[in-house]
């Protein structure tokens, strides 16, 4: 169904929206806008997804935690941060993330704190990555992905994360943005 609407959303005028598809994990809206210099694109297309976390995890003993996942977009097992959605049932993105990093790895506990946060595409996507850094984190229960996670968890050195970014192993662009960062304010 369209609606034919006028109000602003940032410097923008929405005219009129129809949501297209509407399921758990694809959301797609169809609109038409108004440039702020007035501008009119008849079709802009938004893809609507809950805001994302992931995680730069650090043990007590200097290990890099991710996670070697399959994605099927690329149709291979890839080595990546831990990551996830932010359920309605979290407070908060931090608590997101802690129940993400403890539900795939079985780690917790530690030093927190908010390192970034990113959008993974401005233009056609409403959502942001909430990044966060995690030290000192020990093994606190059993791992316990979800059902549609085929996943192993992989601990690496400062020295194996920092050649892999080199040789642009880690295809997740946002996971490889707040490493990069990380690694930098390291340095």
């Amino acid at each position: 169904m369209t609606r034919k609407i006028k109000h602003k959303k940032g410097e923008a005028t929405v005219l009129e929206s129809e949501y297209l598809y509407r399921r758990p994990w694809l959301t797609v809206r169809r609109e038409t806008i108004e440039l702020p210099n007035g501008h009119t694109v008849p079709e802009y297309y938004v893809l609507e997804y809950p805001d994302w976390v992931n995680t730069i995890a650090v043990t007590r003993e200097g290990k890099y935690i991710f996670v070697r996942q399959y994605r099927h977009g690329l149709g291979k097992s890839l080595i990546e941060l831990c990551a996830g959605v932010c359920d309605p049932t979290d407070a908060t993105p931090l608590d997101a993330a802690r129940r993400e990093l403890q539900e795939e790895t079985g780690y917790g506990g530690g030093t927190w704190r908010e390192l970034m946060v990113i959008s993974a595409n401005p233009s056609t996507q409403n959502n942001l990555t909430h990044c966060f850094v995690a030290t000192d984190v020990e093994i606190v229960s059993a791992p316990h992905p979800e059902s549609t996670e085929d996943l192993s968890v992989v601990l690496l050195s400062e020295t194996e994360v920092r050649e892999m970014l080199k040789r642009d192993e880690i295809k997740q662009a946002l996971h490889a943005a707040p490493l990069w960062r990380y690694m930098a304010e390291k340095d």
